[in-house]
């Protein structure tokens, strides 16, 4: 759990004179953190939140380079060039972005696969810097804070399910850490300075304009709630559109610079297949209908081999189907084609256990709270403790997992009163 930053004596005071510039407009907002705080916040959170929502996209790094230019391009234009800023491409099928305080920027390989040229990707990544340059979150943060809300909720939250549902768990099993909603006028404000950035940079403040119309577009076709993320945290409507084309006529044209975009995305176009039979995959998985997504997902693996996730959704299903030795194998794979994500570890790690591999499991387990913790490693390294005997450790991991609450919670508090009780 991350600290309150502001204890119930500071906030009296701070509320005081808790009034700051916005670096980027000039005008007075709330705040009653610093921008130090701000920036450690940011440190802090941003691996728990690429963790927790897919990871890096690894199947091509250029496309990663390439984003973090584009944005370190916008980010020495912005009104804040001092914020140590950061851009990376998520593993993650659902179209969004989103900053944290300081400067760290996230876009969803699902988003890039929408766009058309680098002035709309300048346009996603302009609006989000100048979040992160205005200070938006702090005032969020501040009007929780007056409202009584706290800042509790800057902890990474924990989801209630226990090992026996993986299949429906897929890659989440961590909650989601804080992504502000911002309100209108934060979103007009972001949209307005974000082009100003685009312009200064070189860009054609017309992609502002396209990405906005393509935002409205996809709300009132969409057929999914995978839109819901995207439209909660940057609700479009045809106002916004309208706002950023009479900006725009105020700004110089530039480039659009879309052959370069499109050899930036050309793996992603290439396993367009690919990544939809892993999504049909999870969507008939939801429904109930396994034998179904293993073949979706089998197949999104013949179409691209070094794609760690869909071996991971693979060890799900097995898991689900108790087909433990090849679940682990699955597993296997998907740790091999990408060590850096906790979920891989930690499945990798429970699957090991069920086959009563207690070696194999504590190492896994273990290091999947080098990326993450949560209280399914916590719950099951207590497990394999106690299969080994060592009751001491296994009493200390159940601990820390009966603080998470729901399920799995509940059932290590359950083994610790049934540990206390031989004692």
């Amino acid at each position: 759990m991350i600290p309150r930053l502001i204890t119930c004596c500071a906030l009296t005071a701070s509320l005081l004179s808790g009034c700051a510039v916005n670096p980027v407009t000039g005008e007075q907002q709330l705040s009653l953190i610093s921008q130090g705080q701000e920036v450690a916040l940011g440190e802090q959170q941003y691996p728990i939140n690429q963790q927790q929502q897919g990871g890096e996209y690894v199947v091509d790094p250029s496309l990663q380079d390439y984003v973090s230019r584009v944005g370190q391009k916008l980010a020495k234009v912005s009104d804040q060039p001092q914020l140590p800023y950061e851009f990376v491409v998520l593993n993650n099928s659902t179209p969004n972005a989103w900053a944290l305080p300081g400067g760290k920027i996230a876009v969803n390989r699902g988003l890039l696969t929408i766009l058309e040229d680098e002035a709309e990707l300048a346009a996603v990544l302009g609006h989000e810097i100048v979040h992160a340059a205005a200070r938006h979150s702090a005032s969020a943060m501040s009007q929780q804070q007056v409202l009584g809300a706290g800042l509790a909720v800057l902890g990474a939250t924990t989801q209630n399910t226990a090992y026996g549902d993986l299949v429906a768990l897929g890659g989440q099993l961590g909650g989601s850490a804080y992504i502000a909603r911002y309100g209108r006028s934060n979103e007009l404000e972001a949209d307005k300075y974000g082009m100003k950035y685009m312009a200064a940079a070189g860009y054609d403040p017309q992609g502002a304009v396209r990405l906005q119309q393509k935002f409205v577009k996809l709300k009132e076709g969409r057929q999914s709630s995978a839109l819901e993320a995207l439209f909660a945290s940057h609700p479009p409507s045809q106002a916004r559109v309208n706002a950023n084309i009479e900006y725009a006529k105020q700004l110089p044209t530039g480039n659009a610079n879309r052959a370069a975009y499109q050899r930036a995305i050309a793996q992603l176009n290439r396993d367009a297949d690919a990544y939809g039979n892993y999504d049909q995959a999870l969507k008939a998985a939801s429904n109930k209908q396994y034998d179904q997504a293993l073949s979706l997902v089998r197949r999104a693996q013949q179409q691209q081999p070094r794609e760690a996730a869909f071996y991971q959704f693979e060890g799900d299903l097995l898991t689900h189907q108790e087909q433990y030795q090849a679940a682990y194998k699955a597993y296997d794979s998907a740790v091999q084609k990408n060590p850096g994500l906790f979920s891989h570890w930690l499945k990798r790690g429970l699957v090991a256990a069920k086959l009563n591999n207690y070696t194999d499991a504590e190492r896994d387990l273990t290091r999947s709270l080098r990326y993450l913790e949560t209280p399914h490693a916590h719950y099951y390294l207590g497990q394999v403790y106690e299969k080994k005997g060592e009751v001491k450790n296994a009493y200390s991991h159940y601990q820390t997992a009966s603080k998470a609450g729901g399920e799995i919670g509940s059932a290590a508090q359950a083994r610790m009163q049934a540990l206390g009780s031989q004692g």
